[in-house]
């Protein structure tokens, strides 16, 4: 399983295209699969890029919550594959292609950062990411309510 560590910034070039940090490049095994699912983060103003391995991990265990012959679930299903991309970074410089859309609904600028957050890596506006830092009183808070 790959595990993404880290922040990096990166610019955002006159195509729309980012490089993907290196760290991120080299965490996903040589010669393996390099495409990556982009999607909005349901809860934060964030995208979410995962491997294709673990995209198609996570989106059977949603699958498998539902039933088809169920309209709420159908209806749900074409609302969560909704705005997804697969891109792949050219080997060379590792850069990728993010669809406009995508970095518009979360208000990207000229620059983002790449945060690594386990089994996937989100993309923030950088001025989104900085303003949404926890204070440490709020981070421990949290910390106390969640684990005890």
């Amino acid at each position: 399983m790959v595990k993404f560590i880290g922040e990096y910034t990166a610019k955002v070039d006159d195509k729309g295209r980012l490089i993907l940090p290196s760290p991120f490049k080299a965490a996903i095994l040589p010669g393996g699969d390099l495409r990556l699912v982009i999607k909005k983060d349901l809860f934060s103003d964030c995208l979410e890029m995962y491997t294709y391995e673990e995209w198609a991990k996570e989106s059977e265990q949603v699958k498998s919550r539902l039933n088809f012959f169920n309209r709420d679930h159908s209806r749900f299903w074409r609302e969560y594959m909704r705005d997804r991309a697969t891109v792949e970074p050219d080997e060379k410089l590792g850069r990728i292609s993010v669809p406009k859309r995508l970095l518009e609904q979360i208000g990207v600028g000229k620059e983002v950062v790449f945060a690594g957050n386990d089994h996937k890596i989100e993309i923030w506006a950088k001025e989104a990411f900085d303003n949404n830092k926890l204070n440490d009183s709020d981070y421990l808070t949290l910390a106390e309510n969640i684990l005890g």
